[in-house]
């Protein structure tokens, strides 16, 4: 460690690496994706290695150094850390708003109307122990269920692109849609919500991006270029009108040639993050590390959430300006 760093343990800015690594989503645009094509990176390059549908698996990827970053509700990274992976949040790049949710729907004439009528029923979701299952836990404890009957509400694994079509074929009866998949599904017809997570907690940072210690020790230059990249597009896609994001997300989409349908796009509204640029406050990991441990997840006290990130390696939320409000951060297409 001593051959070739500064006082602070990190490297300097030679030998540092310009290319990271990374997992995406088919079908959408991530931040980092975004931020690349804004020229927000500078020299730092983006290396896509394949796509995830799930944060738990993005970041333990991230963790074990097959990718340089992954992202994952803020629960999901708790859980890690409690495992001693060396792991620090560096910034948040999903939230819930009045724009970016998550909905539990069902079908129009379906019976469910309450916690209750969950029993004995399949909630479909894009992955287990993360963001959805939370918001499932959380509604059914305020509905008055005992952790007993809890445990007889079936969260079940349903690729995102097959949520719909499983909830329209009765093969799960409440089905998690997100963002533009569910405006898709709401614009088709037929379905109602059971409710959101934006009716449960309001405006809040769901998710962070997440890199090791060591990448951060060996690389802070790099991180702090990432991080700040992102705090920007972040703002970008704040501040510019709705259609200029929903036209530079569909070429950036086009212009990597995997595929992928470009149609869902025109739905985005927000990426949904609460605070500015992304910067971490204790509240986004406090709610989920309590929640953690009441379910026996982790021990209480094993984790504070100064442990777990840093908003250091951002300097997009640095300079001091007035953070927009989550709640008008999309705006319309006529503006």
């Amino acid at each position: 460690m001593s051959c070739g760093t500064a006082a602070t343990g990190a490297t300097s800015g030679k030998g540092q690496t310009k290319t990271l690594r990374y997992q995406g989503w088919a079908g959408q645009v991530t931040l980092p994706e975004l931020a690349e094509d804004l020229g927000y990176l500078e020299d730092v390059r983006l290396k896509w290695v394949g796509n995830t549908i799930s944060g738990p698996q993005d970041i333990q990827s991230a963790a074990t150094g097959q990718v340089d970053f992954g992202g994952a509700f803020n629960g999901a990274v708790v859980k890690l850390a409690a495992r001693n992976a060396p792991i620090k949040a560096v910034i948040s790049y999903y939230g819930s708003d009045k724009y970016a949710y998550n909905g539990f729907y069902v079908l129009k004439d379906s019976p469910i109307r309450s916690a209750r009528d969950l029993l004995g029923k399949k909630v479909g979701m894009n992955t287990l122990g993360a963001h959805s299952e939370a918001m499932l836990d959380i509604y059914l404890q305020r509905g008055g269920l005992s952790r007993a009957e809890i445990g007889k509400v079936e969260p079940l694994v349903v690729p995102p692109v097959g949520t719909e079509q499983s909830l329209r074929q009765k093969q799960i009866d409440v089905a998690v849609l997100g963002d533009i998949l569910r405006d898709k599904a709401l614009a088709t017809g037929g379905i109602r919500p059971l409710f959101t997570d934006y009716q449960l907690l309001g405006t809040f940072s769901a998710g962070t991006y997440v890199m090791t210690n060591r990448f951060l020790e060996q690389n802070p230059d790099t991180a702090r270029t990432f991080v700040t990249a992102v705090g920007r597009a972040i703002e970008w896609s704040r501040s510019t009108p709705r259609d200029e994001v929903v036209a530079r997300m569909t070429d950036i989409v086009k212009k990597r040639g995997r595929n992928e349908d470009t149609a869902p796009l025109k739905y985005w509204k927000s990426y949904g993050v609460a605070e500015k640029a992304g910067l971490i406050t204790d509240k986004e990991f406090r709610l989920w590390i309590d929640w953690l441990a009441d379910r026996g997840d982790i021990q209480k006290g094993r984790i504070t959430p100064s442990d777990l990130y840093t908003n250091e390696f951002n300097a997009a939320g640095e300079d001091g300006a007035p953070t927009p409000s989550a709640d008008s951060s999309a705006p319309t297409s006529g503006s």
